[in-house]
C-alpha cells in the first residue's frame, strides 16, 4: 500500500500529464494535459493497464536495492 507507480509526460521540459497509483487516475497539467487525461480516465483498459504496472514493476523490486548491502 505504500508503493506509488508514477508515470509523467513532458513536452518542452513541461509536465503536462501524469499517472500516479495511488489516485488510480490521469491528472492534467496544463490545457492539453488535461483533455487528455478525461480522454485516458475515460478508457478502462488503460487504467487497469497503468494499475498493473504498479504490481509489474514496484512490486516485484521491492527490496532489490537493499539485498546487496
Amino acid at each position: 500500500k505504500d508503493i506509488q507507480y508514477s508515470r509523467s509526460f513532458y513536452y518542452n521540459k513541461l509536465e503536462f500529464i501524469r499517472f500516479d497509483s495511488s489516485l488510480g487516475k490521469f491528472v492534467g497539467y496544463t490545457e492539453l494535459g488535461v483533455k487528455n487525461a478525461e480522454r485516458l480516465n475515460k478508457d478502462t483498459s488503460q487504467i487497469a493497464a497503468m494499475n498493473a504496472q504498479r504490481e509489474a514493476y514496484c512490486l516485484n523490486n521491492v527490496g532489490n536495492d537493499y539485498q546487496n548491502i
